[in-house]
């Protein structure tokens, strides 16, 4: 039996988090999938996407890794409501005259805003899953 290939992207510009926004396209986690570790800068969102294998319908646990976020932010996301179930659309980014700003956009009209001086993002697959959330 071959080893399954998993992926690990780090984006450093738009275009690697643009693609890393494409392959996070309507992944699901739960609103306590989303970690902020405010002193090591830190923004941690645990999420099982769609393989982007085309005869592959499984999900994959991925870990998408923000870097030297200095402030998070969010709206219409109940942080209480651990168990609420999140579908995330896309990475939208915006440079400011600090650094950047990432908006990550949600179905439910919740988004989260993260402020950082650069880009450093990490989208590391864990492993292969045959079931949803």
């Amino acid at each position: 039996m071959s080893k399954k290939y998993l992926a690990k992207i780090l984006a450093r510009d738009l275009n690697g988090l643009n693609l890393i926004s494409l392959y996070c396209h309507k992944s699901i986690l739960k609103v306590s999938d989303i970690k902020f570790l405010k002193k090591n800068k830190i923004f941690l969102l645990s999420l099982q996407r769609n393989s982007i294998k085309a005869k592959n319908k499984n999900k994959v646990l991925s870990i998408c890794k923000f870097e030297f976020i200095d402030q998070a932010r969010s709206k219409n996301i109940n942080q209480y409501s651990s168990k609420k179930i999140l579908s995330l659309l896309a990475i939208d980014t915006i440079k400011t005259k600090k650094g950047y700003e990432f908006n990550l956009l949600f179905s439910n009209n919740g988004f989260i805003t993260l402020s950082s001086e650069i880009i450093e993002v990490t989208l590391e697959d864990l492993k292969e899953i045959k079931n949803d959330l």
